[in-house]
């Protein structure tokens, strides 16, 4: 008698924690655009992945990790894309909206998984992400373009975010959770020094300290967390159908923390990108387990 309510909680269980990080994510990046005005794009990144780095490497102690040359080769380049991909998506901030700087970055899984496509029905999900990315790049002078450095900083975020993945998967298969630790790390290391050359000693402001530490815990260490747990509880075809609709968080976040209003053909490319990368999902063969992406 009580089989269905206890089926129903755990299908949805992993769903709200999936929905709550994603959340997190994106008001994560919201409160690191308010410190570009102090340390920069660059500088923010850098104070993320430091305290992000720190907070990983107490929770998970990759330190007990063993390493051969290929597979600490393979952590390096992931923790780099990882880096770059943090990198390039908070450059963006500095002139494009967040939920359209989600939208642009999404191009990069996106791309992963149409990249095997054979099929005609992929060949859909690709024109309507075509149809998203014209509605958002400024290719004429109208009243809703974007700007087109900020739309190539969230492109290349997109590119990192592709590496990511696929050097994800090779790293994850040796370390298991560990590789977000040591990715991490990696990351701050290979971002410090452009942050520091950008911002100098305005790093060790101690105001930026509770914020910094809020960025690090809501964009890093508690999504991380929540989507390592939903990844174990939902089969990786709904896990990727679910983390398509990031870029409406970001667009709503946007709007709420940041007071960005969008036009509607910004919102319909973001709608089309969103239904390219569902479809995309929903078609896969492959059903290997997706990789945790923070933004």
């Amino acid at each position: 008698m009580n089989a269905p309510p206890r089926s129903l909680v755990t299908s949805l269980f992993p769903i709200g924690l999936l929905l709550i990080a994603m959340a997190s994510i994106q008001t994560g990046a919201s409160l690191a655009k308010s410190m570009f005005p102090m340390v920069g794009a660059q500088g923010t990144t850098t104070l993320r992945l430091i305290f992000a780095s720190v907070i990983m490497l107490l929770l998970l102690r990759p330190w007990r990790a063993r390493f051969t040359t290929n597979t600490l080769r393979t952590v390096i380049i992931y923790g780099m894309a990882l880096g770059g991909m943090n990198f390039l998506f908070y450059m963006s901030l500095r002139s494009v909206p967040l939920g359209i700087a989600v939208a642009l970055e999404f191009t990069g899984p996106l791309a992963v998984a149409l990249y095997a496509s054979r099929r005609a029905v992929d060949f859909l999900w690709i024109g309507l992400a075509v149809i998203g990315l014209l509605l958002l790049i400024p290719i004429g002078q109208t009243g809703a373009s974007i700007d087109l450095l900020g739309a190539s900083y969230a492109l290349g975020a997109g590119a990192c975010w592709a590496l990511y993945i696929l050097y994800g998967q090779k790293a994850g298969a040796e370390h298991g959770i560990q590789t977000a630790a040591l990715g991490v790390m990696v990351a701050a290391l290979f971002v410090a020094p452009i942050g520091i050359v950008h911002a100098g000693t305005a790093l060790l402001n101690p105001a930026l300290l509770p914020i910094a530490i809020g960025v690090a815990i809501l964009s890093t260490a508690l999504p991380y967390s929540l989507e390592m747990v939903a990844l174990t509880r939902m089969p990786a075809r709904t896990f990727g159908t679910l983390m398509s609709i990031e870029p409406a968080f970001g667009a709503l976040s946007g709007l709420l923390f940041l007071g960005e209003v969008l036009s509607i053909a910004q919102w319909l490319a973001i709608a089309a990108i969103i239904t390219a990368s569902v479809g995309a999902t929903l078609s896969m063969r492959n059903q290997s387990q997706p990789l945790v992406a923070a933004d």
